[in-house]
């Protein structure tokens, strides 16, 4: 426990507040216990286990294949992306690489999946400011996604895609011709969101020199994804570390100056139009041939260890997993960006008001389900 619950205040000014663990804008059961001085902020300590599933030991007592719808429950608006990381570890196992056509199918679900998990970033974020009408026009936008997923694999939320070796499905007849669609309509929608928050008065001032975490704090922290972009960081794995034939497509990484709240949506937004880019190239160029590499039915890697990292909606998802030959992970772990980002959460809003907690947790963009695990 730390010092914030075990001291013990005098001075009338200091209250200890708990916030959540029932509590909309902490995106789950996230339990904040703020210390404060009026409305300032003196310190944060975030209790979490409360949706603790063991998932990890989980994955050391299942087969590989067995274990590998349990990571779409993770972070559960990022599905897409957890089945891709776990996928490209345990072919690193088994010395195997997806074939080109399952490689192109996979970025194009992954991308519309960092395009629908920074939807219900923005929509719930602005919500948890004030905002009302973006939550309705993002979730517009993330419903004609899970139309694609739907008509993929049958899944709209946890969608499991993939499997060991490639896809779980072939493609749908008109994935490519949706996907394209879907992008020239998303353009105009982005713009539209801007339209309402950019420029907003109310917006900026909520968000503006809120939150700041430097680039220092970020690496200090070991935060990714696009709070460390919005510190003025180019760091992105697709680019750093590329897999799943990333570096064929060409895009860029947008970056901050500021390292604050408002910043992080900015990069956020602009992360959105970069996806679109990726999109258009890999659906314009879907190559044939199989979905599937020859991996055996029944796997067991090889003796030794893998670690695999990807550029997940929320910063790096790594996995690591140590085989002892049998058809069970001997040692899995997760590296989830949301339980390392939430770190930073008490220096972020040290000396913020109240109200500015809200904003940070929202520009953090947790999931719980991943938090826990």
């Amino acid at each position: 426990m730390s010092e914030i619950t075990q001291a013990t205040f005098l001075d009338s000014n200091e209250l200890v507040l708990n916030m959540g663990p029932q509590h909309p804008s902490t995106h789950g059961v996230l339990r904040v216990i703020l210390k404060l001085d009026g409305e300032r902020i003196l310190g944060a300590d975030c209790v979490i286990g409360y949706l603790h599933r063991g998932v990890e030991k989980i994955g050391e007592n299942r087969t590989y294949a067995q274990f590998n719808p349990y990571v779409d429950r993770m972070d559960y608006v990022a599905a897409v992306s957890n089945g891709l990381g776990y996928c490209l570890a345990v072919e690193k196992l088994l010395d195997v690489e997806a074939p080109p056509r399952a490689q192109v199918i996979r970025v194009i679900l992954t991308e519309l999946n960092r395009i629908a998990s920074h939807l219900v970033w923005l929509g719930t974020h602005a919500l948890d400011v004030g905002a009302l009408t973006p939550v309705f026009y993002t979730f517009r936008e993330r419903e004609e996604i899970l139309n694609i997923f739907e008509e993929y694999c049958g899944a709209r939320l946890t969608t499991h895609a993939f499997r060991i070796g490639g896809l779980q499905y072939e493609a749908y007849a008109e994935l490519a011709t949706d996907t394209l669609n879907f992008c020239d309509r998303f353009l105009a929608r982005i713009d539209q969101y801007e339209s309402l928050l950019t420029s907003n008065r109310i917006w900026v001032s909520r968000l503006r020199g809120v939150g700041i975490l430097n680039a220092e704090d970020c690496k200090r922290f070991g935060v990714t994804g696009p709070i460390l972009r919005a510190a003025g960081v180019q760091w992105d794995l697709r680019k750093a570390m590329p897999y799943s034939g990333y570096q064929k497509y060409d895009f860029d990484i947008p970056v901050g100056t500021n390292a604050d709240t408002y910043d992080r949506y900015l990069v956020r937004m602009e992360e959105m139009r970069q996806s679109v880019r990726i999109l258009r190239q890999a659906a314009a160029d879907i190559p044939e041939g199989p979905i599937m590499a020859k991996v055996p039915k029944v796997l067991k890697p090889p003796v030794g260890e893998a670690y695999v990292s990807i550029e997940a909606p929320k910063g790096e998802l790594g996995y690591y997993i140590v085989s002892d030959g049998s058809t069970q992970p001997y040692r899995l772990r997760v590296r989830p960006p949301s339980f390392i980002n939430l770190q930073a959460l008490d220096h972020m809003v040290r000396d913020t008001l109240l109200a500015d907690v809200v904003a940070v947790i929202g520009t953090i963009d947790i999931v719980l389900g991943e938090v826990d695990r």
